[in-house]
């Protein structure tokens, strides 16, 4: 079933530094900015003086400084976005698609979907490309049965700063491989890669959905049923307090067959269309999102949901990616930016759970993006970020008062037992901490230096960090 995707759009003219920044919006920097329409480009663009080095950019969706290099080269990949759907048995669970580094997950589901095919994985948003999925080792509402990107990943060509290329898999240079996965994109610029996608029955999704009282109540229903559902999240209302603490709505699935979905989409069980309905105004007047607002939001949508719902057919933007529907929503927060806060620990560190939400609670925190999920065991990557355990990720205008200090006593939780922070989303974490989040740090950095020695690979927050 081999596809193919429109020619990418022609060279764009570039100034020779543009400010960039995350999703966030909160550390923008300047950087020498090339932009290949080829692969053949995107070898080719590497510069001439690594004085401060380089570093691939996809679509911008990292939260922090991991896709910034102040002062140094930003190489763009995503006009460097084709792929192609492999023949396979049709017996087979999975078929192969081979993608350049700047194919996004939204191109990829528009060409995937109607032929009964879906991503391995998929985060909050399918604005990510394939080089972003692999550097980051993204997760999503599948982990606890299906791991993250990197497990479905079968090669990839890597490209030195030196210029040489080299063909690495699980197989092929292990130890490269899994330094790649979750390694931020300081091995290499990722230029394309095979991985495996499994078969559908339909584009839409059969959902159930609860509404639990507080943080035990969902935290034992998706300890007790998660295993019988492929996808599972819960949002959880960090404004709510006493016996209403960590009150949220659990909502799970699995794709539907042929026959379930026909009555909300008619003959054809692949129809498939996603966009964006509205766009977010370019910034929210500074104070509209107080603690007022957000705790009535929080109670509005809480109220909605049902307390119990089984068996509704949703659809794929509806259920993986409701916030692509707006626009440009990062702009929400207002000029100051937000912070994307994300954790995980063990399973047995669920009083530690209880009292980061608690904690988070109690001084006001204006979050009213935050959801649970239950991470399956993690991969060989020393830097990917999932493992097994609770996993809270939640968004805070930058200019809450006390932000910082609050977040550093939290990270201290966090590493107390065993956790560890998303790199992909952050923008502040003490660098003295990420040993003790990564233990296998250090075997991180040899594989960088055998391959990069000079640390030509370099980012934002690879200078912060001391990666």
């Amino acid at each position: 079933m081999p596809s193919t995707p429109p020619e990418p759009a022609a060279s764009r003219a570039v100034p020779s530094s543009v400010e960039l920044f995350g999703w966030g919006r909160t550390a923008p920097s300047g950087a020498d900015v090339r932009r290949p329409t080829s692969p053949v480009e995107l070898q080719r663009a590497l510069p001439t003086s690594f004085e401060r080095g380089l570093i691939a950019r996809g679509l911008g969706r990292s939260y922090g400084d991991a896709a910034q290099n102040a002062g140094g080269t930003v190489i763009e990949t995503t006009d460097v976005a084709a792929f192609t759907i492999h023949e396979s048995d049709p017996a087979s669970d999975t078929v192969l698609v081979t993608a350049d580094a700047g194919a996004s997950i939204d191109r990829l589901l528009h060409a995937l979907v109607p032929q009964g095919l879906f991503v391995p994985v998929t985060p909050g948003t399918r604005y990510v490309t394939v080089g972003g999925a692999i550097a980051a080792d993204i997760h999503g509402k599948n982990h606890h049965l299906k791991g993250s990107w990197c497990n479905h990943v079968v090669s990839l060509h890597l490209q030195f700063a030196d210029g040489s290329v080299v063909e690495i898999g699980p197989d092929r240079d292990p130890e490269l491989f899994w330094a790649t996965a979750g390694g931020m994109g300081l091995t290499g610029v990722i230029l394309d890669a095979t991985f495996r996608c499994p078969r559908i029955g339909s584009s839409q999704l059969v959902v159930d959905t609860d509404r639990a009282a507080d943080l035990d109540a969902v935290c034992e229903l998706m300890r007790s049923g998660d295993h019988l559902y492929d996808y599972s999240v819960a949002w959880i209302d960090l404004m709510a307090t006493g016996k209403n603490m960590g009150r949220s709505v659990l909502t799970r699935g699995r794709f539907a067959n042929a026959d379930e979905a026909a009555p909300k989409i008619g003959a054809d069980p692949y129809k498939y269309s996603a966009g964006e309905l509205v766009s977010a105004p370019p910034f929210l007047p500074a104070g509209l999102l107080n603690k007022l607002s957000i705790r009535a939001f929080n109670e509005l949508w809480f109220r909605k949901a049902p307390v119990e719902r089984r068996d509704e057919i949703q659809s794929i933007p509806t259920f993986f990616h409701p916030l692509d529907m707006v626009r440009g929503w990062n702009r929400i927060y207002g000029p100051a930016g937000f912070l994307q806060w994300q954790f995980v620990i063990p399973f047995d560190a669920t009083s530690t759970l209880s009292t980061i939400v608690e904690q988070i609670s109690q001084s006001g925190c204006t979050s009213f993006l935050a959801v649970l999920k239950s991470f399956g065991e993690g991969n060989a990557a020393p830097l990917s970020f999932p493992a097994g355990g609770w996993t809270l990720a939640l968004d805070i205008p930058a200019g809450v008062p006390g932000l910082g200090p609050l977040l550093d006593r939290l990270d201290d939780l966090v590493v107390g037992v065993g956790g560890r922070i998303y790199l992909a989303k952050d923008s502040r974490v003490r660098p003295e901490l990420l040993p003790e989040m990564y233990p296998r740090l250090e075997e991180w950095k040899a594989v960088r230096e055998r391959v990069d020695p000079n640390r030509r690979m370099m980012s934002d927050l690879a200078r912060r960090l001391g990666l």
